[in-house]
């Protein structure tokens, strides 16, 4: 018996609206794995494979190396923003807006907006994971403004998150 009945392939949804309207082009990215993080902080390297410019607001993907015990994100929200996780990777914890749990190589946590969530790294080894927020989101701006959050007060650093779609629980 087949899959691909009719019924199967009327059922499915439309594709969204064309958004190129020209000539096929050449516009393919490489980007080698050996390249070097675009950004680092601490134990912490991020590789930013496709920001927002790049997708031209698609979504944003980056490759982010975990040091051995490094804090990750707490609890937190977006309201602009979905985000999703893959382990490449070594061991890590996910926080699914319920419980922590352990992720391993090949473990996927999707989170839609308003999506309670965390990630951090308790292991003693490194661990490398994918992070993509659809729509596309200006994170490399987050990224590299960490550093300096224990610089601000309480509340410039509750304002700098919420400027950044992070709603800290």
């Amino acid at each position: 018996m087949s899959l691909w009945s009719p019924k199967t392939i009327m059922d499915v949804p439309p594709y969204p609206p064309a958004r190129f309207d020209g000539d096929r082009e050449i516009s393919a990215i490489v980007r080698r794995g050996d390249a070097p993080e675009d950004y680092a902080v601490g134990t912490s390297k991020f590789h930013y494979l496709v920001d927002q410019k790049t997708s031209a607001g698609d979504y944003g993907l980056y490759r982010v190396e975990l040091g051995p015990r490094a804090a990750g994100a707490a609890a937190h929200y977006h309201k602009a923003i979905s985000e999703a996780f893959y382990v490449l990777t070594g061991g890590m914890r996910l926080y699914d807006g319920d419980k922590w749990i352990d992720a391993t190589q090949g473990d996927f946590l999707f989170v839609p907006p308003g999506g309670i969530h965390g990630f951090r790294n308790e292991t003693d080894d490194a661990a490398e994971f994918l992070i993509l927020f659809a729509p596309g989101a200006p994170r490399e701006a987050y990224f590299e403004g960490l550093k300096h959050l224990a610089e601000l007060t309480d509340e410039q650093r509750i304002e700098w998150n919420q400027r950044h779609d992070s709603f800290f629980l």
